[in-house]
Parts: structure tokens; C-alpha cells; sequence
């Protein structure tokens, strides 16, 4: 006889089906499947990370990384440095799912907008006021001034920037649930490309001539 579909025997058997189907991970990377994994960088990348060297070859200071160091901010039009501690400088998060970045602002320094493709962001200030903003997949924008102790989240893959709006240097602290989060930075990524972006595409999605793409262009060596 069939269970009717709304007895507790039949509901139960649903619940219990779920419950046995594989769960995705909720982090961005997969989950390690040993201790630590410290990266040989000269090996070739693979689908999980970097190769890890032997554990017997591991010294205590893989495991520590300084970001005490101020960046350089007065390199740039940006006013802005950022020191990444992920797995192509810090090599023992490989496969751990983690990393952070140091970012530094000198006066009106900006972050300019950017996505990380595989990470979502979550931020501390620790000197100045920042002003962080992000943009939805509704085309929603969102922003706040944050003074030191304050953090933000920017969810995975959404464009968003942080500029200084305060009349000293700023330090915000990001960190990331990816050991390698990627970053598209939107204006490089369009105007910088090599080879370069076709003008024609460039023109009817910005709605302007010419002149004003390979204007733009030229600031970034396209």
C-alpha cells in the first residue's frame, strides 16, 4: 500500500533523504584532507592548490607571516598598496580555505572597484575613514563610512572598492575564505586587457566615441 504523502512515516523518509544527500561546502575552497599542505611554489599549480612540500622539509616559520610593514601608497595616481598574504606569498594557507590582505591609503587613497571571483570579503578598519562600497547583481548599491574597529562583508564576486575620505593615511585589514581569491579589478580589466578589448565593444556598451576609449585606454598601456 502507498504511504500517503502526508503521513510522518512518508515526511520522515523525505527528511532522512535529505539528510543523506552530499552537502556542498559552504567555503569557497574544498576541504583539506590533511593537517597542512605548505605550498612548493615551484611547482605547476593544480586543480586543489599547489603541490605541498614534504613535511619533513616544514620549518615552524612557513606558518608566520608579517603584515606589519606599511605599504608604499605614493606609487600610483591610486594612493593605495596592497600587500596580499595569500598562497603566492604566504604558502602554508594553501588548500586552508584562507587568506588576508593589508591594504594602505594615503589621503584620498582608493581601492578601486574591484570583484574577487572565488572569495567572499569580510574587512577591518584600523586607522582612518574608509569608505567602502559594493554593488548587487540588482545593480544596488551600498556603501557606509567606517572608522577604525568597524568591518564590513562584501559577498562573493560583487564589484565594491574602499577610498580614504578621512585627511590621513587609512589601514583596513581583508581577509578572504579562499587561499586564492582572484581579483578583476573593473578598469584594467576593461580598458588594460591584452590584447586589447575591442573599441566597437567599448564604445556601444559605454555609450561614447572613439576618442573617449582610447583616452581611457592610454592610461592603462592598452
Amino acid at each position: 500500500m502507498m504511504k500517503s504523502s502526508n503521513s510522518p512515516l512518508y515526511l520522515l523518509s523525505c527528511l532522512l533523504m535529505l539528510l543523506l544527500l552530499p552537502v556542498p561546502s559552504l567555503s569557497a575552497d574544498p576541504d583539506a584532507l590533511q593537517d597542512f599542505c605548505v605550498a612548493d611554489l615551484n611547482a605547476s599549480i593544480s586543480i586543489n592548490g599547489f603541490p605541498c612540500i614534504p613535511a619533513s622539509k616544514v620549518n615552524a616559520s612557513d606558518f608566520f607571516f608579517d603584515l606589519s610593514k606599511e605599504g608604499v601608497t605614493n606609487t600610483s595616481n591610486l594612493n593605495s598598496s596592497v600587500t596580499p598574504a595569500n598562497v603566492l606569498a604566504f604558502p602554508a594557507v594553501n588548500t586552508l580555505g584562507i587568506s588576508m590582505n593589508r591594504v594602505d591609503f594615503g589621503p584620498g587613497g582608493l581601492n578601486p572597484p574591484h570583484s574577487h571571483p572565488r572569495a567572499t570579503e569580510m574587512g577591518l578598519v584600523v586607522e582612518g575613514s574608509i569608505l567602502v562600497g559594493f554593488v548587487t547583481t540588482s545593480n544596488v548599491y551600498y556603501s557606509k563610512v567606517l572608522t577604525p574597529g568597524e568591518v564590513f562583508v562584501i559577498p562573493r564576486g560583487l564589484v565594491h572598492f574602499q577610498k580614504n575620505v578621512g585627511n590621513g593615511k587609512g589601514i583596513v585589514f581583508t581577509s578572504f575564505n579562499s587561499h586564492m581569491p582572484g581579483v578583476v579589478i573593473s578598469s584594467t580589466t576593461l580598458f588594460g586587457s591584452q590584447p586589447p578589448m575591442p573599441n566597437e565593444v567599448l564604445t556601444q556598451a559605454f555609450q561614447v566615441d572613439d576618442a573617449v576609449v582610447n583616452s581611457i585606454k592610454s592610461k592603462f598601456g592598452s
